[in-house]
């Protein structure tokens, strides 16, 4: 019984202290909250003389990264790798086209390659651990299966045995540790490694910037210069906010001379807009939520730190309700819903512990806002953000 407790606190250790080199390391890689860093000036008679005429001896590092836009997709195309390293490490930016989330699809197909060098990415962590978790539930069913059967043929014979006198040994997540095969199994064939390693594979991933995301990064930091698709000249704010509001545009519309009625309080590219702005500025870290049926997740720190805590569910609430009826947009949540679409979410949020928050963006009257004031971010100041937080009673759990 000794051995058994002794197995199970050397196991618990060894797991604290692979979860707490793993927590340092992204600690160092992901320092960082923003693309743009404040270093202060390391020479002290700088700091001295800079500080006697009111001077910030602090240095502002910009990025400077570069992003062409894409009408079809409505993103923007990071296709360098150094401006994708940046982006996603400091605050978690974007997504890779042939990734899950982080663009380490180079890096995967560099492992299915070569033994040599073996750097895990996300999406093969998530998926050993999938088959560890499969195989454990497995090991434990057959020996809890076991066990019984021992104690009902003693029971059979009159006899009282306990679990230890069964000889059969029922792993726990402590001590429970994978086979060589089920370590092994999501690691692709190697055998044409040598070969294939003498020609470095191309990098056929992007990441994918949301209209949203690039204008903070273009606005808000100033550290994205986006290029426009055709001439791929550097695109100025202008002509920016006027390019993000025609990409929403019906199609029958975006073929018409003038794009005046693209700048509407209305646009889906403002209402989405101002709900990542707000948040972003707030210190959150905002990132799709189509996976749990809502509209965004926020992260305290980032993906790799912590699970998102809080489901957001972006609701658009007109000022004036006629504006509803005359809008070449249709926006998401903007209709009343229905019960089973709130039992719906709330039960899928509520069984992978995230706090369901419904944030109502309230888009100011098209009678309000000047067309001046909608032809830059100016408009901004019009709108308002207000959160409710909805929670499933379950009797059993919140009795007290």
């Amino acid at each position: 019984m000794a051995a058994t407790v002794d197995q199970s606190q050397s196991g618990q250790n060894s797991s604290q202290k692979k979860a707490g080199r793993r927590r340092n390391e992204n600690n160092v890689i992901y320092a960082n909250p923003l693309p743009i860093i404040f270093s202060q000036v390391e020479n002290k008679f700088a700091v001295t003389t800079l500080g006697i005429f009111g001077i910030s001896p602090t240095r502002v590092l910009n990025p400077r990264c570069k992003g062409v836009f894409d009408p079809t997709t409505r993103s923007i195309w990071i296709t360098d790798p150094k401006d994708r390293m940046v982006l996603w490490r400091r605050g978690f930016f974007g997504k890779g086209n042939l990734s899950r989330s982080e663009p380490s699809w180079l890096v995967r197909l560099a492992n299915s390659r070569s033994a040599a060098g073996r750097q895990m990415t996300s999406e093969e962590v998530t998926a050993k651990r999938r088959a560890e978790r499969k195989q454990f539930k497995s090991d434990r069913a057959q020996a809890i299966t076991a066990a019984a059967a021992e104690a009902e043929a003693a029971f059979a014979e009159g006899r009282v045995i306990s679990v230890e006198e069964t000889g059969v040994s029922i792993p726990s997540a402590a001590t429970w540790k994978p086979s060589v095969s089920i370590r092994n199994a999501d690691l692709p064939e190697r055998s044409l490694g040598t070969v294939l390693d003498a020609e470095p594979p191309e990098d056929m991933e992007h990441m994918q910037l949301t209209l949203s995301e690039a204008f903070f990064l273009t606005w808000a930091l100033d550290c994205l210069c986006i290029y426009h698709p055709k001439t791929l000249e550097p695109m100025t704010l202008r002509e920016i906010w006027t390019v993000f509001h025609t990409a929403h545009l019906p199609l029958h519309l975006q073929t018409l001379p003038s794009q005046a009625h693209a700048l509407r309080p209305d646009n889906p590219f403002l209402v989405n807009y101002v709900f990542l702005h707000h948040y972003r500025s707030l210190g959150w870290v905002v990132k799709n939520g189509v996976k749990f049926c809502v509209d965004y997740l926020l992260y305290k720190r980032g993906p790799v730190f912590h699970h998102a805590e809080f489901a957001m569910v972006l609701i658009p609430v007109y000022e004036d309700p006629e504006d509803a009826s005359s809008s070449p947009f249709k926006l998401s949540n903007a209709e009343p819903f229905t019960w089973q679409w709130l039992s719906t979410i709330n039960r899928v949020n509520s069984q992978v512990q995230k706090t369901l928050v419904f944030s109502y963006v309230s888009i100011p009257a098209c009678s309000r806002v000047s067309r001046s004031e909608l032809a830059s971010p100016a408009c901004l100041e019009r709108y308002s953000i207000r959160e409710i937080i909805i929670r499933r009673f379950v009797p059993a759990r919140m009795r007290d």
